[in-house]
């Protein structure tokens, strides 16, 4: 297994918690011998947590990438690809469709970036250094969600070896209320971003 974690500051003055933290997770397979180039995506229900009418919405304070492999989920890391390559992840608020987007985008929540090196059986993350650090300034440094659905997608570059290769992505999160002026900022800076 292999995880990096984002841990933003605690919930802004201007937010107000309505519950205490709790954990949403979900898990996408990239299956054995994928393609080089191989993207997947999987989806987290928010719709139980974000509500318009009460101004209720989902603060972010951590997300958690787990790389697991083989049917056992414990292989090492040598075993995810067939040859040197890299493996991605990010967590968004909106649809990423059937690839990856830019780190300015702001409907992203968190990333990550893998570097395997099979030959010597090693990953590093060279390229996608922690903590990320995306949420809104006016709630905070946590990522606010007014939307109902975030969504996880992975992929490999290098084509996949003959084990299954499974992300989990835990977040911690927590339901918060906004006033109807963060709420509607937020709700436009996520439209802006649906291009």
């Amino acid at each position: 297994m292999f995880g990096l974690v984002y841990t933003p500051s605690p919930v802004g003055k201007s937010m107000a918690a309505i519950t205490g933290s709790f954990f949403l997770t979900e898990t996408v397979l990239i299956p054995n011998a994928s393609v080089s180039g191989t993207r997947v995506t999987g989806t987290v229900d928010l719709s139980a947590y974000v509500n318009v009418p009460t101004g209720q919405a989902i603060s972010i304070s951590e997300v958690d990438f787990i790389w697991q492999v083989g049917s056992d989920y414990s292989g090492p890391i040598g075993q995810a690809l067939g040859g040197n390559g890299a493996l991605n992840a990010q967590l968004t608020d909106l649809n990423p469709g059937t690839g990856f987007i830019l780190a300015s985008d702001q409907s992203l929540v968190a990333s990550q970036h893998i570097d395997v090196d099979i030959i010597n059986n090693v990953t590093t993350s060279t390229q996608d250094l922690f903590p990320d650090r995306f949420g809104s300034s006016a709630t905070s440094e946590q990522f606010t969600v007014v939307n109902d659905k975030m969504y996880l997608q992975i992929g490999n570059d290098a084509a996949a070896a003959a084990d299954n290769l499974y992300c989990t992505v835990r977040i911690r999160a927590q339901v918060i209320k906004l006033s109807q002026k963060q709420w509607i900022a937020l709700a436009i800076q996520s439209t802006a971003s649906d291009n």
